[in-house]
């Protein structure tokens, strides 16, 4: 399952998510840097994954990678993310009419990495991700935080850093 899809999410998924996020938002400066860097992309338009200078900036931090994106790869990616939130894989069946297309995208962007930076590096050390986890040989799927930045909307990333595992809380 995808994080965006947090409602359908086990208690437990919920947790890990939540752990993976705030991990990343207190490298980033804390929870609110780490909304604004998520508001900041949503309001870029074109989406920032086709900057040319393959880069996301704004005063806060940075994203860098080392690879342009282009929209028909971006356009896919979007695609094959809300269909296979149902899925557990990215990897569509050999039968697929766009199973040589999702494989080059696949092929594509899984080497990418994503440097997010805070501008002061007194507010954290910022982290790395990557757009896709590997989960055997089948199994390839979006990573969580990638989707939290790039896709999820903000009010769902919102409700998985401030969600609590009331049951383990006492």
């Amino acid at each position: 399952m995808r994080l965006c899809d947090f409602n359908s999410l086990s208690d437990e998924q919920k947790l890990i998510y939540h752990k993976q996020l705030a991990k990343c938002a207190a490298s980033f400066g804390g929870t609110n840097f780490f909304l604004q860097l998520l508001e900041a992309i949503r309001n870029r338009n074109p989406h920032p994954l086709m900057a040319k200078n393959s880069g996301f900036y704004f005063d806060l931090g940075s994203i860098k990678w080392n690879k342009v994106i282009f929209k028909d790869k971006l356009t896919l990616l979007t695609k094959i993310s809300i269909q296979k939130s149902q899925n557990d894989s990215l990897i569509p069946d050999k039968n697929n009419k766009e199973y040589k297309a999702i494989m080059n995208l696949l092929r594509t962007i899984k080497p990418i990495t994503f440097e997010v930076r805070p501008t002061n590096s007194a507010d954290g050390e910022g982290f790395d991700v990557h757009p896709f986890e590997m989960i055997g040989e089948k199994i390839t799927r979006l990573d969580p935080v990638f989707d939290a930045l790039f896709f999820c909307p903000v009010d769902t990333v919102k409700r998985v850093l401030f969600y609590k595992d009331f049951d383990n809380t006492l």
